[in-house]
């Protein structure tokens, strides 16, 4: 079914990537290289996962997963940055615009509740070693995908269907450089309570679940690993955490970044460079993360990478 526009608003306009000429060629080299570095990352740790028998376990299926949504949040906004600047065209169509807030929405949301499951994945491994396959069986990991799917595509198409229901004037210049439904309601000449109340219950519950439950966990897996006697065992336990913690960091503390630059700088422009490295940097970095810190990634990238030639 077509998206309906009942407002008359065609396009938005987004924000200029920069305004000296120059510099266009130059961004644009390095949004691209960011994105095929995200990409190309992203897909080799779902191949190795794939192809390693060894890998067939909860933790790299969680990890597959966050990786596919990785490249999805990544292809929702950097290809029409690209296209904006190498077209010197800032305009994004209406359907457009609805279509990049369902996606960041969606894809952001599940990231995040994927990395609750994942760090509820190490609270079993650590805190029930020897119930952990009878616990993290394919039937629940299959089970929290699908729900962490389902709530983040009901939350997005919510907002999304709200935002329809808008109607805009004649300022029409998002403060961003891609759609991002709260910048979209502030331009909206119509009644926003509506939008603004399911704005703030979507965040303060979908918000919160993901954070209490990584926070639940790893007080957790704390409590459990101080009680180990020997100090390898306590780094042993530790250690299989180092890179979900890591990705946990990145992604909630770029995203504190974007709410504290907001609160903090008058400048649109500064906020929006927060935003986008918001989704960008995380998406890219994740591999890099995964693949170093990781003995068995590594290992199973290796193989990958020398089966490649024989395939192709």
């Amino acid at each position: 079914m077509g998206l309906r526009n009942n407002t008359g608003v065609s396009e938005f306009l987004l924000m200029e990537v920069t305004e000296d000429p120059k510099l266009k060629p130059l961004l644009f080299v390095l949004f691209l290289s960011i994105y095929l570095v995200t990409i190309l990352g992203n897909l080799l740790i779902i191949l190795a996962v794939i192809c390693d028998s060894h890998l067939h376990t909860p933790m790299y299926f969680f990890l597959s997963n966050l990786s596919f949504t990785d490249i999805c949040l990544s292809t929702t906004t950097i290809p029409k940055m690209l296209v904006n600047i190498q077209a010197e065209d800032q305009s994004i169509t209406y359907t457009g615009c609805l279509t990049q807030i369902y996606f960041i929405l969606a894809f952001g949301g599940l990231e995040s509740f994927l990395l609750s499951v994942m760090a509820y994945d190490r609270y079993v491994a650590i805190c029930h070693p020897l119930r952990y396959t009878v616990i993290m069986n394919s039937h629940l990991c299959g089970l929290l995908i699908l729900l962490s799917l389902c709530i983040n595509i009901g939350d997005a198409l919510m907002h999304s269907l709200m935002v329809l229901q808008l109607s805009f004037c004649t300022d029409l210049e998002i403060p961003l450089f891609f759609c991002e439904v709260v910048q979209v309601i502030k331009l909206a000449c119509s009644d926003t309570l509506i939008n603004n109340i399911l704005i703030y219950f979507a965040t303060s519950v979908f918000g919160a679940i993901p954070v209490c439950g990584i926070i639940f966990s790893y007080t957790q897996i704390v409590s459990s690993v101080l009680r180990i006697p020997s100090t390898g065992g306590k780094y042993k336990a530790f250690s299989t955490c180092g890179s979900h913690l890591s990705v946990v960091s990145l992604f909630y503390g770029t995203g504190l970044g974007v709410y504290i630059s907001s609160a903090l700088t008058s400048s649109s422009r500064n906020t929006a460079v927060v935003s986008v490295m918001y989704t960008v940097v995380p998406q890219m970095m994740n591999p890099f993360i995964y693949s170093l810190r990781n003995r068995d990634m590594k290992g199973a990238l290796r193989k990958l990478i020398s089966r490649m030639p024989s395939l192709l």
